[in-house]
């Protein structure tokens, strides 16, 4: 332990002395080796050689401990949701109008959440991440102890994607947690949920726009949108719910009918029956109130963070709203 210390150290101070990650001193990487070539048939040598080049990187995960939607709301928001996302989401709107129109046609995922997504995760394809993949996924498996099992299981589908594509596994870049492309999607969601779009017979969610706005309606599709459901409705600031109607760790626990009793108005073109929930965050003046229904889970299965998820509502509504207007 005190040798892999050291070893992290050296990368911190001096990146250019650190370049090797030896198989044998972490058996976590034998045993994963072991699998990749007894399942899938990769070969040993090869992996043994792959880890040899990998740069222990301590940066990505001093970045794991300060992730933005640790921010208060009235914090978080205005990062994603502003004038320049709204003006730069109508333009890729535009620019790949036909490809959104068929994603919501195949899936029902509307063009305007696909867009939110895209606009949040890499405003628009402009920044696809910085950080090798492979120094980061290895790195957040042997050095973040609290999540290995994740970590690990996406350097192994890491792994197993660059095999199947044939991509060169030391070139690409991403975020420091190891999500790739257009959509940032971690490498078990690429091999699962990525589609061809473009027809090239390949799914390329770096280089091909109409991969990523596909591969987004297909995994909101199978993490079980709801084609014309609501996601989420702003609580009046009057209309202050009773804490026992908050969602906390039993989602969807009530209906609109059921809120609309407790006195929360709801738009009444919903029917009582329809499964809801409540959610509180931090506004600059005090708590801020939205109704939300299943499909706002949905967005939290692409990030478990509810901000996030209500970003890309409150982004897809600007969105929806302007290009009404043009």
């Amino acid at each position: 332990m005190i040798a892999r210390r050291f070893l992290l150290l050296c990368c911190l101070l001096a990146p250019g002395l650190c370049q090797a990650v030896s198989v044998s001193d972490y058996p976590y990487l034998g045993a994963m080796i072991d699998r990749l070539v007894t399942e899938h048939g990769l070969d040993r040598q090869d992996l043994i050689r792959t880890f040899d080049k990998v740069t222990l990187r301590p940066e990505v995960v001093e970045a794991m401990k300060r992730p933005a939607e640790h921010l208060p709301w009235y914090r978080y928001e205005p990062i994603f949701v502003n004038p320049a996302q709204v003006r730069n989401g109508l333009r890729f709107w535009n620019a790949h109008k036909d490809v959104l129109a068929r994603a919501t046609k195949e899936t029902g995922v509307p063009a305007e959440i696909i867009v939110a997504v895209i606009g949040i995760e890499t405003r628009y394809g402009a920044t696809l991440g910085s950080h090798p993949v492979l120094d980061s996924l290895t790195t957040l498996t042997l050095e973040y102890p609290r999540r290995q099992k994740f970590f690990g299981e996406q350097l192994e589908q890491f792994l197993l994607l660059t095999h199947e594509q044939s991509l060169d596994r030391f070139a690409i870049r991403g975020s420091y947690a190891g999500a790739i492309g257009i959509p940032q999607f971690m490498p078990s969601s690429y091999r699962e949920y990525a589609v061809d779009y473009s027809g090239d017979g390949k799914a390329d969610l770096v280089n091909q726009t109409a991969d990523a706005i596909g591969s987004v309606a297909n995994y909101l599709k199978r993490s079980k949108w709801q084609a014309g459901q609501p996601v989420s409705i702003r609580i009046p600031p009057d209309d202050k719910p009773a804490p026992a109607l908050l969602d906390g760790n039993k989602r969807l626990h009530t209906t609109v009918g059921g809120l609309r009793a407790s006195g929360i108005a709801v738009d009444r073109s919903l029917v009582d029956d329809l499964k809801a929930g409540v959610v509180g965050l931090d506004g600059a003046q005090g708590t801020v109130y939205w109704v939300v229904f299943q499909n706002f889970y949905v967005l939290t299965r692409y990030n478990p963070s509810i901000q996030y998820a209500m970003a890309v509502h409150e982004l897809s509504a600007a969105l929806r709203q302007k290009h009404r207007g043009s």
